[in-house]
């Protein structure tokens, strides 16, 4: 069975007011090619997502103050803790790559996947 072609679509995605795991589910979704019917795990077969607006995403809950990212340097003492309010008010284009990138597979697939991800703020 022959492999199937990579799509040279480009999907847009309008992310303002949009809750954050729902739209990183739908691009995860979109990339990894699952809504087609010609999907197979073994090839990238999704189309390019480009999503406009992730600064205006929205985050239910407390999980602004709440939620924490932890980053250890190896020393003693060097435990780093940021809020999720922090990291996205800095970065709020790499908060949105992050959630998405959870949501592939950990294998060598995935960095060819985000590829296909184009995040405007």
């Amino acid at each position: 069975m022959p492999k199937p072609q990579i799509p040279n679509t480009q999907v847009t995605i309008d992310a303002s007011g949009k809750i954050l795991g729902r739209v990183a589910t739908q691009v995860a979704v979109i990339l990894r090619g699952k809504h087609l019917p010609t999907f197979r795990p073994d090839v990238i077969s999704g189309e390019k997502v480009l999503v406009k607006n992730v600064s205006k995403i929205v985050v239910t809950g407390k999980k602004i103050q709440d939620k924490k990212y932890a980053h250890f340097s190896g020393y003693a003492g060097g435990l780093r803790q940021t809020s999720y309010g922090e990291k996205l008010s800095k970065d709020p284009k790499g908060m949105f790559r992050l959630a998405v990138s959870r949501m592939l597979p950990d294998n060598r697939t995935r960095k060819k996947i985000m590829r296909r991800l184009i995040i405007q703020p």
